[in-house]
């Protein structure tokens, strides 16, 4: 079998490809990302880091010496998640995996410069791509994780809290939509006082809106099951299993956009939610056995 060697290290052929068809997709996804974006700060850094995964694929050609063609379902797979996410989370996301090529380029021989300096590029792509955070739909991260938390703690309380006390799915479907539609009215209103106050650069109208429309979104997941299942304590378990889906996809989304651990952010979530449930459902049953509710 042929191998590439440097200083006595043997390299296989298949993993310098791997490398070679890396470099050119992600040279790829960059160029198509800096040809999309409406920012002319973003698009520059972009192509300029494309340029650079190209001449990477040009340094692993001059080993193999053939062409190779980019992965054609990762190009579509990241473009698609920047457009649904925004180019942050996209890009985030990509650089990611990106670190299973970084730690394959430090396995190779100390004597591939090249692969020395191709770390030294990935590494100022990295800090080049800080420089892209400015993005409206992180800015208000807050007000959406406001919005969330406050649906998931208040809505789990307050549907389980019913879901005892009055015992009939539709009720409790319609009492919740009631809740929380005021409650999301509420909440939206107190963001924007509370944004409006402090004087920051976001938007208080902006800041109200996420805040109001995480809530009415969460309100939306978490009331379906009682108009779809007949169950009453099945309909209960799905809100709950609901619940935690939000929250990890949120927590997910916020743990790799902005660099903060997610186990940790996931599992406070996860115990305020059920804490309230539960409390909420305790008093549910003591207000079903004081007022006598059949």
């Amino acid at each position: 079998m042929q191998k590439y060697v440097k200083a006595g290290k043997a390299v296989l052929p298949e993993t310098v490809l791997v490398f070679q068809r890396n470099e050119l997709t992600e040279h790829c996804i960059y160029k198509r990302l800096a040809e999309r974006t409406g920012s002319l700060k973003n698009r520059r850094v972009l192509s300029q880091i494309a340029e650079d995964e190209l001449r990477h694929y040009n340094i692993w050609k001059t080993y193999t010496r053939k062409d190779v063609r980019p992965d054609r379902i990762r190009i579509r797979f990241f473009t698609a998640v920047c457009a649904l996410f925004g180019l942050t989370f996209g890009i985030k996301l990509m650089e990611k995996t990106e670190r299973n090529a970084y730690d394959a380029y430090l396995q190779l021989p100390s004597s591939f410069g090249e692969a020395k300096r191709m770390l030294r590029d990935e590494e100022e792509h990295e800090t080049a791509l800080i420089s892209l955070l400015d993005e409206e739909r992180l800015k208000y991260t807050g007000s959406v994780v406001l919005g969330l938390n406050d649906a998931l703690v208040e809505l789990m309380g307050v549907l389980a809290g019913l879901a005892f006390a009055l015992q009939d799915s539709r009720f409790v479907a319609l009492t919740g939509i009631i809740t929380g539609f005021a409650a999301a009215l509420s909440m939206a209103a107190s963001e924007y006082l509370s944004t409006k106050a402090e004087q920051q650069s976001k938007s208080p109208v902006r800041a109200a809106l996420y805040t109001g429309a995480a809530y009415i979104a969460t309100v939306v997941v978490l009331i379906t099951p009682f108009l779809l299942i007949p169950s009453l304590y099945a309909a209960l378990a799905t809100a709950f299993l609901a619940s935690v889906c939000i929250i990890g996809v949120f927590n997910f989304y916020v743990s790799v956009a902005q660099d903060v651990p997610f186990r940790s952010r996931f599992f406070e979530m996860v115990g305020l939610s059920f804490g309230v449930a539960a409390l909420s459902f305790l008093a549910g049953m003591v207000v079903r056995i004081v007022f006598d509710v059949s």
